[in-house]
């Protein structure tokens, strides 16, 4: 497959999951997906990766991702951006808060025969724990 190619499946993928369409995402996440996430969980399998993305959008019903970049090498597709959303459900042991929040998070997706094959995902856990209220840093507010 070519560059853009690869890079239209991952935004695709990206795409489904905030529209909350997993049929969508089924049909571009391979089977035997690994992967690690925020809260460096990792997933193995696509049962995994799936009821990973549920728990996401259970506490962020409305997240969107919006990317600056998509680039792409060989098979592996980078994306770098936001997520914002809506904290309505619990989050690595956080209750609901009600809060909108917005971090940073950056992405590798290999991709294979026009499915994602591997997901690694880093997010600005920092940034979501402040926004959410967990973590009180004035050093960081200041800056």
């Amino acid at each position: 497959m070519s560059l853009e190619q690869n890079k239209s499946i991952v935004l695709q993928a990206y795409e489904a999951f905030d529209r909350g369409d997993i049929e969508t995402g089924k049909a571009l996440i391979a089977s035997d997906i690994t992967g690690c996430v925020m809260g460096s969980y990792t997933l193995k399998g696509a049962d995994a990766f799936f009821e990973y993305a549920l728990k996401m959008r259970d506490a962020f019903p409305d997240g969107r991702h919006t990317f600056e970049d998509a680039i792409a090498e060989d098979d592996k597709v980078v994306t770098r951006g936001m997520f914002s959303g809506t904290h309505l459900a619990e989050i690595m042991g956080v209750p609901p808060t009600g809060k909108q929040v917005t971090f940073s998070v950056v992405h590798i997706d290999r991709v294979v025969n026009g499915q994602v094959v591997e997901h690694w995902g880093q997010a600005d856990v920092m940034a979501l724990m402040q926004q959410l209220g967990i973590v009180n840093s004035p050093a960081l507010r200041a800056s």
